[in-house]
């Protein structure tokens, strides 16, 4: 356990993080160059999911989409910061 922040670190191994966005977002698009940048640079996985093809997903986040979470963990919503990102992937 991370006794700094009292978090668990995560096991080795790459990173998956998730972008949830929908088909005609200018938000989901920045927030997709910015996931795909940092995933390259990194060696995360990364994958997308249409928040229009998902109740579940749509019911969790439809106000806040463009979301990103890794490892299955909310990240952050509407910006995407490469910073925070790189900094949360380890990089």
């Amino acid at each position: 356990m991370d006794a700094m922040f009292g978090r668990t670190k995560k096991k080795a191994g790459p990173r998956t993080v998730t972008l949830i966005g929908k088909p005609g977002c200018h938000l989901c698009d920045d927030a997709r160059a910015v996931v795909e940048a940092v995933c390259a640079e990194t060696g995360a996985l990364w994958e997308e999911k249409d928040i229009s093809q998902d109740e579940e997903l749509y019911r969790a986040y439809w106000e806040q989409i463009p979301v990103v979470l890794v490892d299955g963990e909310q990240h952050t919503f509407w910006r995407v910061d490469a910073g925070r990102l790189r900094r949360e992937l380890g990089a």
